[in-house]
């Protein structure tokens, strides 16, 4: 009897031993507040957001929450990011139940430094499908000033070539 709580007790300490707790780290995340140009209502519109682990131990990241259902994830899994690397995260926005400005923000949840969270937040204006007259969208592949109008709406024109801007 006293042989098999010895046992326990040291199979409870030794497992005990096995704990480690996962230090927090510094994060980055390019371009935190973005504004997308506008899109067609019942477009998609691919958000790839970048996260640099800027401090000394491992980036994990347990969870990413957007704050729509309209955003949707590429991959699911727990993602680790070994210090002084970068990691991309691929998002589809889904704009058929939007009209208007929308904004939207996206959580990252893990060992980030100070509070275990990171958000980036973006905004776009969803743009009714014009089923009355004939709108720009249904023109402009017709000249070629037409084509500088569609560069500058797609953000094809722009200076970074990204699809959004910036604040500064």
């Amino acid at each position: 009897m006293k042989r098999g709580l010895l046992l326990l007790l040291l199979a409870a300490f030794s497992l005990a031993g096995c704990v480690r707790r996962v230090q927090y780290t510094t994060v980055e995340i390019k371009d935190p507040v973005r504004h997308y140009y506008p899109i067609l209502q019942g477009q998609e519109l691919t958000v790839i957001v970048r996260l640099n682990n800027t401090g000394k131990v491992p980036l994990v990241v347990r969870d990413i929450q957007p704050s729509c259902g309209c955003i949707i994830l590429e991959s699911d899994h727990e993602m680790v990011v070994p210090p002084d690397r970068f990691m991309f995260v691929t998002m589809k926005y889904d704009s058929r139940k939007n009209v208007g400005k929308a904004e939207h923000a996206i959580r990252f949840w893990g060992n980030i430094s100070p509070d275990g969270m990171a958000e980036m937040r973006f905004d776009v204006n969803v743009v009714p499908d014009a089923s009355y007259h004939h709108d720009y969208e249904e023109l402009y592949d017709k000249t070629e000033s037409a084509k500088r109008l569609r560069d500058f709406v797609d953000g094809t024109g722009s200076e970074t070539g990204l699809g959004y801007y910036v604040d500064r």
